[in-house]
């Protein structure tokens, strides 16, 4: 990647205006969430996101508390007018993530003085602003993705999984348009049925579940391919970026793609494992800004997947398994190098396999 492709830096990345408030409630699950772990550093707009998350999802919690209190002296009079605040003030309403991504969205396009993302047309589609609807926008018996297509309109539910595939939709909008385009490609040639087939199923496989490793070292994206751990996460652990510490000199990082996956990180483990595509950049890339890094990769991944899913011979199997706890600065104990001896975890492979 010549220098000359790398955007210019920017001065700031803050956002100074004032974000409308969005109202509603969560359930518990969303206080699950650590919005501190580095994994979730490289989201679009992460602070609005997880402040306004964090303070809706508390006031599901302060009603729980109410229910909970073993002092019932005054206990009722508290819960009647809580639940008086709510509906006076209307929170009490479904689509709450819709509405929080939504307003991320255009917060985000304004900041850039672009307009909102649009899907990438198939067929004789024309292209359509993307924004986050409810669920219930969904008409019965429609493939979710071909609603996508067709209208712009993503359905999103209360939940974290909603929560996370918005974010990954908010952050990689160029490559989420692309994987749609080819899930519309395919539901046009083959319908809808159980079956997926190859494409469908390598985009299953990536929105899910995917990882991106960006390295101006290639050898340590050859490794990661060969499933040589040692290569690729331990012996070259100092050209890794650190996302709580960026460095202008490092080499290697890994931005979370798979909204499923960044689900189940809310209750990490280490068997988890990515399934990872290889984006070589130039050094420079790591001089960029953090926001200035996903937009480059925005377009950069597009491509990519743009090419691989056109591919007649393209499977799961061609992305790269990647434990993802395993990531240099993701998890304390992989400073351990005793961390990458689980064999359980960090397994030979197919590939070495094969070439014995």
């Amino acid at each position: 990647m010549p220098a000359s492709d790398l955007p210019a830096t920017l001065n700031s990345d803050t956002h100074t205006k004032q974000l409308p408030v969005v109202e509603g409630q969560l359930d518990n699950s969303f206080a699950a969430i650590d919005w501190q772990v580095p994994w979730l550093s490289h989201i679009t707009q992460l602070s609005y996101i997880s402040n306004t998350i964090e303070r809706l999802s508390r006031s599901k919690s302060q009603r729980n508390s109410l229910d909970g209190s073993n002092d019932s002296e005054g206990l009722d009079n508290a819960k009647s007018l809580y639940e008086h605040d709510i509906n006076a003030s209307g929170i009490n309403t479904p689509d709450t993530i819709a509405k929080v991504l939504k307003t991320a969205m255009t917060q985000q396009a304004n900041h850039l003085e672009q307009p909102l993302p649009h899907t990438k047309p198939a067929h004789d589609h024309k292209s359509q602003t993307l924004q986050f609807v409810s669920q219930n926008a969904l008409p019965g018996g429609e493939a979710y993705e071909h609603f996508i297509g067709t209208t712009g309109n993503i359905p999103t539910r209360d939940n974290l999984h909603d929560l996370f595939n918005s974010s990954i939709w908010l952050t990689f909008p160029k490559t989420k348009a692309v994987l749609n385009y080819y899930h519309m490609l395919e539901i046009e040639k083959q319908g809808i049925s159980e079956r997926r087939g190859r494409v469908r199923d390598t985009i299953t496989v990536f929105d899910e579940n995917g990882a991106v490793l960006v390295t101006s070292d290639a050898s340590i994206g050859e490794a990661l391919v060969d499933f040589d751990w040692q290569a690729s996460l331990v012996k070259p652990r100092a050209k890794w970026d650190n996302p709580t510490q960026p460095d202008n000199s490092a080499q290697a990082a890994v931005y979370i793609f798979g909204h499923a996956l960044l689900e189940q990180l809310v209750h990490p483990r280490k068997p988890l494992c990515a399934h990872s595509i290889v984006i070589h950049v130039a050094q420079e890339f790591f001089t960029l800004s953090l926001a200035e890094r996903m937009r480059y990769l925005d377009d950069k991944v597009a491509e990519y997947m743009d090419t691989l899913l056109s591919n007649d011979d393209v499977k799961p199997r061609q992305l790269a398994p990647l434990p993802i706890l395993g990531v240099p600065h993701f998890w304390a104990e992989n400073a351990n190098t005793g961390f990458y001896e689980d064999s359980y975890v960090f397994r030979n492979g197919r590939r070495k396999k094969d070439k014995k």
